[in-house]
């Protein structure tokens, strides 16, 4: 039995997509199940949208994700290397391979050359518009004569090399998510494979590549559908067998519009900046258009390699719900150990400029991100959140700091007790439970309301409306802050 190969093939152009991760998460996903091989080729053809440092931001994106590349394009200490037999695999290193296949094609009359300029083709698609006719190229230089084109050749005239489309039958594919598929070959446009640069288009270049490289299934966006027929038509034109064909349903926003950066973050990278977990982000990519059925929603990337099942996939567009990747990512985070969260946060902590950048993981630093781990729903959002917790002073709004119908005076007085109170309390006994066993105990003692205490002291302690409980705070600033900041608050009530 032949072995499953798969591969994931983007082009350079920036960083990677969620709806690429998605693609490039089932094509490794199919491959693991099927005990198979998951491949990364990359496809630079396209040197107008080529952009330095493309490859590096791709591959870079994949690992982050877990994603493992078994062979082709990867990266080891910063450097792009290429791993397997069937390299290269940068398209912009093999153009002597497409170069032997389109002689082969044009010598089987199954391509041709076409010396029609832009400003023809330009004309041509206007002319097509305005008769409300569908768009493409006509076949002009479909039937030149051999001297014709050998003549047109020896003047240098400028040219590319097309696919020729049968006119009449059609092409029939069976693909894994949609079933049958079925396009009529005078509908499907004579396609350049060879550009005027000398470089392969992507359908050319896609087709020699998979079948040298051996790759047994194509999983790859919706968008490719109606180009899969010129693939076929290459395929048979060769003599090759095709790979089986999986087209993943559209990514959409809320709107039901196509995600893309005009409405947000749509790059891999953009979500590990704000903070995403991930293991959160491929749980939530991997439910896009697909499920295993049942009410779990959370899988490890090993769980997930078992569960996927292509067969699963729906054909209907998949919403891109940023509310529940924020649901998948506080779930994450609240099921990671404190140390592990709190090595993960630090980042943003630097990022912030809250914490030097030889700041360790410590305990200290621990205890003020299981202040937020609860509420937060990305790590930069935690530390973000906890700036006030290293602020030298605060910026207090004095309404704030009074609890309901008290005054002033009142939340000034109580301010400046507690603060009496806390001195009492010994630094190796500082902490949140002490903290508050102890001035509840006082609170009562003395009979004060709750929320004239509590509410003035936790402000003081923040600066903020929304924040933890006033003991975390305090256990989390330490003796010496918590005091400062308590005596700060009264003078701004003073």
């Amino acid at each position: 039995m032949m072995q499953v190969r798969t591969r994931f093939a983007p082009s350079p152009t920036g960083f990677l997509h969620v709806g690429g991760l998605r693609t490039a998460l089932f094509s490794y996903l199919f491959a693991r199940k099927h005990g198979g091989k998951f491949l990364v080729r990359i496809e630079d053809t396209d040197r107008e949208r080529f952009v330095e440092g493309g490859i590096e931001n791709m591959i870079r994106s994949l690992q982050w994700a877990g994603v493992t590349v078994d062979e082709g394009v990867t990266m080891s200490d910063a450097q792009v290397l290429q791993i397997g037999d069937k390299g290269p695999y940068i398209q912009s290193e093999r153009l002597e391979i497409y170069h032997k296949y389109i002689v082969e094609l044009l010598g089987k009359g199954a391509a041709y050359y076409c010396f029609c300029t832009k400003e023809r083709l330009d004309e041509l698609r206007k002319v097509q518009e305005l008769k409300k006719q569908a768009t493409g190229y006509d076949g002009h230089c479909r039937t030149l004569s051999e001297k014709e084109v050998a003549d047109q050749l020896a003047q240098n005239v400028s040219h590319v090399i097309r696919l020729k489309m049968p006119r009449e039958g059609e092409t029939v594919f069976e693909d894994m998510i949609r079933d049958t598929v079925k396009f009529e070959n005078k509908l499907v446009d004579d396609q350049v494979l060879i550009k005027s640069d000398g470089f392969p288009t992507y359908h050319f270049a896609v087709v020699v590549d998979d079948h040298l490289m051996e790759i047994t299934h194509v999983i790859r966006g919706e968008e490719w559908i109606s180009s899969t027929p010129k693939h076929i038509m290459l395929y048979q034109h060769f003599g090759w067998e095709a790979p089986q064909f999986a087209h993943l349903p559209l990514l959409v926003n809320e709107q039901k519009q196509k995600l893309s950066k005009r409405h947000g973050d749509v790059s891999v990278e953009d979500f590990k900046e704000k903070g995403y977990i991930p293991e959160a982000l491929v749980n939530f990519v991997a439910f896009l258009g697909w499920n295993p059925g049942g009410d779990r929603e959370i899988f490890s990337l090993a769980e997930l390699e078992q569960a996927f099942d292509i067969a699963k996939v729906s054909k209907s567009p998949a919403v891109f719900n940023r509310e529940k990747l924020d649901w998948y990512n506080k779930q994450y985070m609240a099921k990671m150990a404190d140390v592990e969260l709190t090595a993960r946060a630090l980042p943003f902590f630097v990022n912030e400029g809250l914490v030097p950048h030889d700041q360790t993981a410590d305990s200290n630093l621990q205890k003020i991100v299981l202040l937020e781990k609860e509420r937060a729903a990305t790590l930069k959002e935690l530390a973000n959140a906890l700036g006030f917790i290293f602020a030298d002073t605060l910026e207090y709004e004095l309404e704030l700091l009074v609890w309901k119908k008290s005054t002033r005076e009142d939340a000034a007085k109580k301010l400046d007790l507690v603060a009496t109170f806390l001195k009492t309390i010994p630094e190796e006994q500082w902490t949140a439970e002490t903290l508050e066993q102890e001035t509840m105990r006082w609170v009562h003692q003395r009979e004060f309301g709750v929320g004239d205490v509590l509410w003035p002291m936790r402000v003081a302690l923040s600066g903020q409306k929304n924040s933890p409980g006033p003991f975390e705070i305090a256990a989390a600033l330490g003796k010496e802050k918590t005091l400062s900041r308590l005596q700060a608050a009264v003078g701004v009530l003073a």
